[in-house]
């Protein structure tokens, strides 16, 4: 005979086994199974807390292995893996089990706008069940449901975040851009009195972050879960397919697809082009001196001083240090590769480069001019036009008009950031290459400014990636300029398609 559970001991089922609770009350995101495994441990220990080894358990972890004395919990899955579902679902859960004895979570953004309140969001759209009665939205951070309550906080150093408990669980979403300091002060003693878990979440990026700090003791206490991209593929093929295209695209030592997808740590400070990434940049095409008919090229020029910026007064002069030269670096686009799937971007080559010190703007324009007009027949030049550079891309544009497509490029610390990774892309993925080495002085001052380029990856969300040469060190004018073609790279390639209609469409 049929066993058929009475309404009461459905519920309960619901509420003591959370995998039955995901795929019953969100049957179109229900949640897979390296989920239902990093969440596994973390409800042990929330039970071990409240209730010892007794019946109330959930059928979930009757049988962890884990020592729940350690309540410090580290999940990292890759981008897009489903980490922000799980951590509303079990949110969502938890609402639902303990909506009348009361309790609460707090998570822990490193923003308020928009990071707490995307949270906040999700955990509200999973608040329409039947076993969510009565949930409501109060002070503009908090869910309730019944007793049970989860607030959305902000870790910003401003944020005045103070005076919450969490009594079910404490969490610490995006941790690599939580300031550890501010963690510790604020939000670690939610817990204090409840001894509730922590969850600290999010992609691994540079060493000294609060996630990295965790990372570090989780794999020492067994307390940390990994779902790299190749782990989530195994549920999801699909996944996989997006993923090899990001690596084909970016290439497999991009920095986002090494910390994003493979979940590795990379140093927050460095070089930023080692001798794994420089050989990459070799190619073997020698040098040109003038363009090769029916190829197609780009000219990138980083602008400096002329001489006529420089200071009147000697004494100035000779404290101030070498002004930077004017580079100009000649690339041969090939769009061949643009048709592969994957890829989707042209391969570059470079050709040619040139450097002026010294030389005076209004000297410096016809050369220019005639360079992209008569040796190279360029089709498109990107030009610095920051500063004293914008009186330069504006004549060049005005002369150029119809011939070549000038795309000013102004510098600023986010601009120079989104351009670094750009051109990482296209060294990582394969589609930048250096003519092959000729010895002479300008080809060696480039791969000497390309081993001393430095780096740092500023903490919070924006990533951003301040790099140059060490004054110390001399300048970076031939390797900005080559940079440029980071700002071409987004361009969709393809070639124009005819749109229309034929004879037989109006027939």
């Amino acid at each position: 005979m049929a066993h058929y559970l009475t309404r009461h001991q459905a519920i309960a089922h619901l509420l003591t086994d959370f995998a039955a609770f995901s795929h019953t009350c969100y049957p179109h995101t229900p949640l897979r199974r390296y989920q239902l495994e990093a969440a596994a441990p973390i409800l042990a220990a929330l039970d071990e807390r409240r209730y010892g080894n007794t019946q109330y358990r959930t059928t979930a972890t009757k049988h962890s292995t884990l020592n729940t004395q350690n309540s410090a919990f580290v999940v990292l899955m890759a981008r897009q893996a489903g980490k922000d579902e799980l951590l509303a679902q079990l949110q969502s859960y938890l609402l639902a089990r303990y909506s009348r004895r009361g309790g609460s979570c707090v998570l822990a953004a490193p923003t308020f706008k928009p990071q707490a309140l995307i949270s906040r969001r999700r955990l509200a759209e999973r608040l329409h069940t039947g076993l969510h009665l009565n949930s409501q939205s109060r002070d503009g951070y908090r869910l309730t449901c019944g007793n049970a309550a989860a607030a959305f906080l902000s870790a910003e150093p401003t944020a005045n975040a103070r005076g919450e408990t969490a009594s079910l669980l404490l969490i610490a979403n995006e941790a690599q851009d939580i300031a550890p300091d501010r963690w510790d002060a604020v939000f670690a003693p939610m817990t204090a009195s409840t001894n509730a878990p922590t969850i600290v979440t999010g992609t691994p990026w540079a060493a000294g972050s609060l996630l990295s700090r965790a990372t570090a003791h989780a794999a020492a206490a067994g307390t940390l879960r990994v779902a790299d991209w190749q782990r989530v593929a195994e549920e999801l093929p699909a996944y996989a397919d997006h993923v090899r295209g990001r690596i084909a695209q970016l290439g497999a030592n991009h920095p986002f697809i090494r910390t994003e997808y493979e979940l590795r740590e990379l140093d927050a400070v460095g070089g930023l082009f080692p001798a794994d990434r420089q050989a990459q940049m070799h190619g073997s095409h020698p040098r040109n001196r003038q363009a090769v008919p029916g190829r197609t090229y780009v000219l990138l020029v980083d602008v400096g001083g002329g001489a006529e910026d420089a200071p009147s007064d000697p004494a100035a002069r000779a404290r101030e240090r070498r002004r930077d030269s004017t580079a100009l670096t000649v690339v041969e686009v090939d769009t061949r590769s643009v048709s592969d799937d994957l890829l989707r971007r042209p391969v570059y080559r470079v050709v040619d480069r040139h450097l002026w010190t010294g030389t005076p703007h209004s000297a410096l324009l016809p050369h220019l001019l005639d360079l992209a007009r008569s040796v190279w027949h360029a089709r498109y030049c990107v030009i610095d036009a920051t500063g004293l550079g914008a009186g330069l891309a504006s004549l060049l544009a005005a002369a150029l008009k119809g011939q070549c497509e000038v795309v000013p490029f102004v510098f600023s610390a986010p601009s120079k950031s989104a351009l670094g990774w750009a051109f990482l892309a296209t060294i990582e993925s394969g589609r930048w290459k250096d003519y092959s080495d000729d010895g002479a002085t300008d080809t060696r001052l480039y791969w000497a400014q390309v081993a001393a380029c430095a780096y740092t990856v500023a903490p919070g969300p924006a990533k951003q990636l301040a790099w140059a040469v060490p004054e110390a060190k001399g300048h970076d004018d031939l390797l900005v300029s080559a940079a440029l073609i980071g700002a071409l790279d987004t361009r969709d390639w393809r070639p124009p398609t005819a749109t229309g209609r034929t004879r037989a469409d109006w027939t």
